[in-house]
Parts: C-alpha cells; sequence; structure tokens
C-alpha cells in the first residue's frame, strides 16, 4: 500500500502554504461552497481526477483488445461475457453485448460536466485558477474524439432537459487546440510530489504533441478507405515545438529503469512521467485492475504465478498476441523483462517454462510455477478449442475465442507484468493494485519529435531523428540504431516503449496499419478490413440517453 494519498496529500501541501482559512463549518448540506483553500483544493482533485476508474478497468480492456497488444480469449464460456471483450479483438464492437467498455463514454462525459460545474464554482473561465481544469476538460474531450470521432463540445453548465448535439471531429480538434493553447500558460509550471498527477503547463503541450501528429486522423475523414496514413501534415513543425518546450524544460528525463518505473512502488519520483494517474489500492473504490485480466487464469494459486498467493482470483483472459511478442526482440533489452515469456534472444522459442515472479522485486524466482504438481508452460500460439467442452459437448472454434477450460487452454499466450501487482494489496483491497498509469511520457515525446522530424517536419536543436530514437534505446540498453529510423521502424519500437499504456490503438490507425492480420479477426469478422472499424460505435445506452444522436457509421454498427 502506498503512504501518499492523493487528496490527503493535497491538503497537506496547502496547509504547509498558508493556514489563515482552514475553519470550514460542517454542515448536513451547503447553500454555498466553503470558501477555503481546502475546499478549492476538493474540487479540483474531483476534476482532476474522473478518468481514474475508466482507467482503471474498462477503457483498459476496450482500448487494450483493440490493439494488436492483445487477443481476449475465453474458457468454455468462462470469461465470454457476451464475447463484450472478444468483440474488441475481433473488430466487430456489438454497441450492445459491449456495452460495459463503450459506456466509458458515459464516464468521461460525466468529466466533463464535473469540470463545467468546477469552473463555475470557482469564478468562470477567465479566473486563472481554473486553467488545469480547463486542460483536463480537453484531455477528456480528446478521449471521446480519438475513440468515437464526432462528440460534442461541453463548455458550459447544461440546463435541465438541454439536448447537445455532437460536433464534427474535425471541430472538436480545433476546439481542443484553441482551448490548451489559451490555458497552458496558467496552469501548475513546477513538477513536484504536489503537482504530480494534475494538468500541468508540460501535460498540455504533451497533449498538443499527440493531437498535432495526429492531425490527419481528426481532421480528415478517417473511416473512408481512400484515407491516406502518409498525406502531408500541417502540424508537424507545431508537434515539434511542443515537444521542444518538455525537452527544453529539463523536468523530464530518461534515467529511471524501465521495469521499476511501472511497478507499484511508482510515484512523483519518476522524471520519465509527464502526466500519470495516480492510484492507490487502499483508497480507490474504483481502482487499477490489470493484474487481475493479464494473470493466467489459474495463477493465483498456491505455488502459483506470484511468490505470494492470491487469496483473489484472477481472469486471465487478456493475452498477448504471437504477432505483438515478436517485437520484443532485441538483446539486451530490458523492455523483454516484462514479459512473461520467451523473448530477446530466445524469441524464436515456442514455448515458456514459467517460474514465480518475487512480489518484492518483479523478477522471476528459481521456484517453478506449479498448478496441481503440474509444471507450468506457457505457449506463444493460442490455439483455439475443438472437439468437446468440459460437458461433452461440441466445440468449433468460433468467434468466441474459446481456449478450453483446462491447462492447455489457460496456459496459452505470454503475458504482461509490466504494471506488477503488490499481492499483499491484491488479497486485501479486492484485486486493486497501486501501480500509477503513465498518460504522457518524456520516451513519448522524443519518439514524436522522431516521428515528426521522419513525416517531414523541420529537425530543431542538435536533435535528428536517429539521435531521438536512440535515446530511448540507450536507455533501455538495446542495439542502437546506425541509420535513420523509418515509419516502420518507430511503430515498432512505440510497440515495445508503450506496451499497456493504451496509445497502440491510436499509433495503429495513424499509422495505417490498423487493418493489419493479427488474433483471429480476419478468421471470424468479415468486415475485419473495413476502415470503419477505425472509430467505435456508441453503446445502446449512449443512444437511449440521447436520442437525437444517431450511430456511428449507419448501417455498419446498426
Amino acid at each position: 500500500m502506498k503512504t501518499r494519498y492523493i487528496f490527503s496529500s493535497a491538503i497537506l501541501a496547502l496547509t504547509a502554504i498558508s493556514c489563515t482559512d482552514l475553519d470550514v463549518d460542517i454542515k448536513s448540506q451547503y447553500t454555498e461552497l466553503p470558501d477555503s483553500e481546502i475546499a478549492t483544493e476538493a474540487q479540483l482533485s474531483n476534476a482532476f481526477y474522473g478518468f481514474r476508474g475508466a482507467l482503471g478497468r474498462r477503457f483498459d480492456e476496450g482500448v487494450s483488445c483493440n490493439s494488436d497488444e492483445y487477443t481476449a480469449v475465453s474458457f468454455d464460456g468462462d470469461y465470454l461475457n457476451g464475447r463484450d471483450m472478444a468483440n474488441f479483438s475481433l473488430h466487430m464492437i456489438d454497441p450492445d453485448a459491449s456495452k460495459n467498455q463503450l459506456n466509458v463514454y458515459n464516464d468521461l462525459q460525466s468529466a466533463i460536466t464535473n469540470c463545467n460545474q468546477v469552473i463555475f464554482n470557482l469564478g468562470g473561465e477567465d479566473v486563472d485558477a481554473v486553467a488545469p481544469v480547463r486542460a483536463v476538460r480537453a484531455f477528456y474531450t480528446f478521449l471521446l474524439m480519438d475513440l468515437w470521432g464526432d462528440t460534442p463540445i461541453i463548455d458550459h453548465i447544461l440546463a435541465e432537459g438541454e439536448r447537445i448535439d455532437r460536433t464534427p471531429r474535425a471541430k472538436v480538434a480545433e476546439w481542443i487546440e484553441s482551448e490548451l493553447l489559451t490555458v497552458r500558460d496558467k496552469c501548475y509550471t513546477e513538477v513536484n510530489p504536489f503537482t504530480y498527477g494534475k494538468p500541468t503547463c508540460w501535460m498540455v503541450d504533451a497533449l498538443l504533441a499527440k493531437l498535432y501528429i495526429n492531425w490527419n486522423v481528426y481532421t480528415k475523414d478517417v473511416t473512408k478507405s481512400d484515407w491516406n496514413p502518409d498525406a502531408p501534415n500541417a502540424k508537424l513543425d507545431d508537434c515539434i515545438a511542443a515537444c521542444d518546450r518538455i525537452i527544453n524544460s529539463k523536468h523530464f528525463n530518461l534515467n529511471d529503469d524501465y521495469k521499476i518505473k511501472f511497478m507499484y512502488t511508482n510515484g512523483s519520483q519518476i522524471k520519465d512521467f509527464i502526466y500519470a494517474m495516480p492510484y492507490d489500492a487502499a483508497t480507490d473504490t474504483d481502482g487499477l485492475n490489470y493484474a487481475r485480466f493479464r494473470t493466467w487464469r489459474r495463477g493465483q494459486e498456491k505455488n502459483g504465478f506470484y511468490s505470494i498467493e492470491m487469496t483473489n482470483s484472477v481472469g486471465g483472459n487478456m493475452v498477448l498476441t504471437p504477432k505483438f511478442v515478436e517485437l520484443f526482440c532485441l538483446p539486451g533489452d530490458r523492455r523483454n523483462d516484462v514479459i512473461a515469456g520467451n523473448v530477446g534472444d530466445k524469441i524464436s522459442e515456442s514455448t515458456f517454462d514459467v517460474y514465480q515472479y518475487d512480489n518484492a522485486t518483479g523478477d522471476p524466482t528459481t521456484v517453478r510455477n506449479t498448478y496441481e504438481g503440474t509444471d507450468i508452460t506457457f505457449t506463444k500460439d493460442i490455439t483455439l478449442a475443438s472437439g468437446v467442452d468440459k460437458d461433452g459437448n461440441p466445440q468449433i472454434p468460433n468467434a468466441d475465442l474459446n481456449v478450453g477450460a483446462n491447462i492447455t487452454g489457460w496456459t496459452q499466450g505470454y503475458r504482461s507484468i509490466k504494471f506488477f501487482p503488490d499481492v499483499n494489496d491484491y488479497n486485501i483491497y479486492s484485486r486493486r493494485q497501486d501501480n500509477d498509469v503513465p498518460i504522457f511520457r518524456y520516451a513519448d515525446i522524443l519518439l514524436t519529435k522522431c516521428e515528426a522530424i521522419v513525416r517531414g517536419g523541420i529537425a530543431t536543436g542538435n536533435d535528428t531523428a536517429q539521435s531521438l530514437f536512440n535515446q530511448i534505446r540507450s536507455y533501455v540498453h538495446a542495439p542502437l540504431l546506425d541509420q535513420t529510423p523509418s515509419l516502420g521502424d518507430i511503430l515498432d519500437e512505440r510497440g515495445r516503449e508503450f506496451l499497456d499504456e493504451h496509445w497502440r490503438r491510436n499509433d495503429l490507425i495513424r499509422f495505417g496499419k490498423f487493418e493489419e492480420p493479427w488474433g483471429f479477426k480476419d478468421e471470424y469478422n468479415p468486415n475485419a478490413r473495413d476502415p470503419r472499424n477505425r472509430i467505435w460505435p456508441l453503446s445502446v445506452d449512449i443512444l437511449n440517453n440521447n436520442t437525437n444522436w444517431t450511430q456511428n457509421c449507419p448501417g455498419f454498427y446498426d
């Protein structure tokens, strides 16, 4: 369990600054908001962390399984759940069956609504103190635009019964840019434990860089077959300028060990993190649940996957695709160590003998993981079940992505241990974890500037595409590149660097690789190559609540 708590830390910081306005009467209801720094900080924190619950599970499920990182599997019906996650893996998302993940839309829209209330409470948009709230509101709007395309710009408190319309995606992108440029210089500038997890001006720059590098995705019709991922991007130099502001600030670096910075002990000390979502297993009701779905199905047992037995069960239904695992092929690369499978020098091997992972270090021990007396071995390839199931019923491989409810099925596919759990907290706090999840990292800024240069942007300072790329290779101890990286090199490097950080789907679309074959989508989805898959459908719940809206790509998702 982490010793720091987000809100209580903020209170401590405020009391250290001023103790002149802390006497707030405690009442069952306020007719007007209490006027104190603590009350203000509470409102701000509520706005800043509105995405925590969705990021901790449902957003992760949808975005990760929609990319080439993961295939969602089931076990003779166990964890099938109406094919909710399988649909994302197969690029055949169903607005009803997958509404648990699609209703992240509601979470983000509620977070935006809360931001608007905080802005109003603190005096309106002209008050400098609300600039970080406007920045995080733009971020939430960015996520809606990125996943669902057209989305409303909600920049005011909605009147009761007010009907809002969706704004075209290109106009949303322009609004986000304008909003971020307006508030950037009014956001937090310091980088310290108090501003950790909050929208600083550097977070704004990182979001601008992400917006600009994807400008042609957001301002052109990406659902058309003639959309060109290599078309000229008018915002490349703006992207480079945003990256340069972060680089030149000297606030961030790559000195942190790759594996350690994602452990459950991470936090504000990690200098690679520009903007992160903090988690505390003890206090977050809707917390981080990544290990639950990435630990193999019976890995919680005694003598299991970890050196401490898990008393809460795991799902094990998110397995890495063989194609994605093959990216982790560089000798000496520290990033290989976040994959439970034969990678690096042993990438050609198709099986992996599993040893327990030490709860304190996240490193493998010399103790074999066994289940009912059998040594556990993972297979890199994933083979769907056929024959008969445990009840004697015929099994035919299909879109259930069923691998069987037995030791053979449970151990198919290599696993990510990047966000390594503290099993003690997992056991005590209903499967929740303490790992903070980075949203924007300095490593991303370096690779984004590298990509912008390769795509035609003007190099600045002493940086070249090759030198930026090799900063990444150097800190993870991977072989350096001896030539200018290609776009293919950059996409592969981004896959290695940002596994489990929810940018892979975004990257694949921008590079024109979202329709490439991986997993089982070509086998069970005749529309797997349709470009309309590049935006998500609206869930039936969203459409029922917004009767003036129409489904994305009418006739495709309807």
